[in-house]
C-alpha cells in the first residue's frame, strides 16, 4: 500500500481542500470527520477518500481510530490535525460551556488523536502539521476562547516536535489568516471585508487551496528539515499588527 494520510475535519473547507491535494500526489487519505453525512458526500466525490466518521473531541474514540488505522491500512505517513470550531462573541459572554466546547475540540482533540496515533508515525517516521490561525499569533476582540485554543495548539506543536523528533516524526504549525470560504463570505459584511482587505498586505483574502498546499509542503520530504514551526500562511496580515477596528463596532 502507499503512503497514507488522514485528515481530521476534512469534510469540507481547508481539510478537504488538503485531503484533495493529498490523493493528487498520489495518497491514500483517511477523512475524519463527526458530520456523518458532509463526510459521505465528500468521500463519494473525491476518489481515494475513505471516511472516518468520529468526533475528535471524543477521548473514548482514540483506541478505535488508532486500531482502525493500523488494521485497515498498516501505516500512516502524515496527520493533519484541522478540526476545529469556532464561536465568537464578546470576553463576558464567554461561559464555561463555551469555553469548554472550543478547547475540547480545537485543543485537546488535537492532543487526543496526535497521541493517539504516534505508533503508525514512529514506524513511518512520518510528519504531523497542526493547524492553527492567525488568532493563535496575535490578539484580536471577539476570540478569547478560539484565541486562546489555538495559541496553545502552536505551544502543543512545540511540545511535540521536541519529544517526537528523535523518532524522526516532525511536527510543525500552519496559521491560516482570513480565507475565502461559504461561511466567511455569508457573515462577513462589506465594511468587515473592506477592512480585512485595508489590512492585508496582499489586499485579498486566501483560498483554502493556498493553504493546503502548504499543509502538503510541510507534510512532505521538501521539508525535511523543519519541525516545530508555525506557517502564517494570511497574506502578511499577522505582520500588519493590531486587530480590525471593524470587529469591535
Amino acid at each position: 500500500m502507499g503512503k497514507i494520510a488522514l485528515v481530521s475535519g476534512g469534510a469540507r473547507g481547508i481539510g478537504r481542500a488538503a485531503a484533495e491535494i493529498f490523493i493528487e500526489q498520489g495518497f491514500k487519505v483517511i477523512i475524519l470527520d463527526r458530520d456523518g453525512e458532509e463526510l459521505n458526500k465528500t468521500c463519494k466525490q473525491i476518489v481515494g477518500a475513505v471516511p472516518f466518521n468520529y468526533d475528535v473531541s471524543d477521548e473514548n474514540s482514540m483506541k478505535e481510530i488508532s486500531s482502525r488505522v493500523d488494521s485497515e491500512f498498516g501505516r500512516l505517513d502524515c496527520l493533519i490535525n484541522n478540526a476545529g470550531i469556532a464561536d465568537f462573541g464578546p470576553i463576558e459572554e464567554c461561559d464555561s460551556k463555551k469555553w469548554r466546547t472550543v478547547m475540547e475540540t480545537n485543543l485537546d482533540g488535537v492532543f487526543y488523536l496526535s497521541q493517539s496515533l504516534i505508533p503508525q508515525l514512529k514506524k513511518t517516521k512520518g510528519s504531523i502539521v497542526n493547524i492553527a490561525s492567525i488568532s493563535g499569533l496575535r490578539g484580536s476582540t471577539l476570540r478569547v476562547a478560539y484565541g486562546t485554543s489555538k495559541a496553545a495548539v502552536i505551544q502543543l506543536t512545540k511540545q511535540q516536535a521536541c519529544e517526537l523528533g528523535e523518532y524522526g516524526i516532525r511536527v510543525n504549525t500552519v496559521a491560516p489568516g482570513p480565507v475565502k470560504t461559504k461561511l466567511s463570505i455569508a457573515v462577513h459584511s462589506p465594511q468587515i471585508i473592506k477592512a480585512y482587505h485595508d489590512a492585508i498586505p496582499l489586499n485579498r483574502y486566501g483560498s483554502e487551496r493556498e493553504i493546503g498546499e502548504v499543509i502538503f509542503f510541510l507534510s512532505s520530504p521538501k521539508a525535511s528539515f523543519v519541525t516545530g514551526q508555525t506557517v502564517a500562511v494570511d497574506g502578511g496580515f499577522e505582520a500588519t499588527g493590531v486587530g480590525l477596528p471593524a470587529l469591535r463596532e
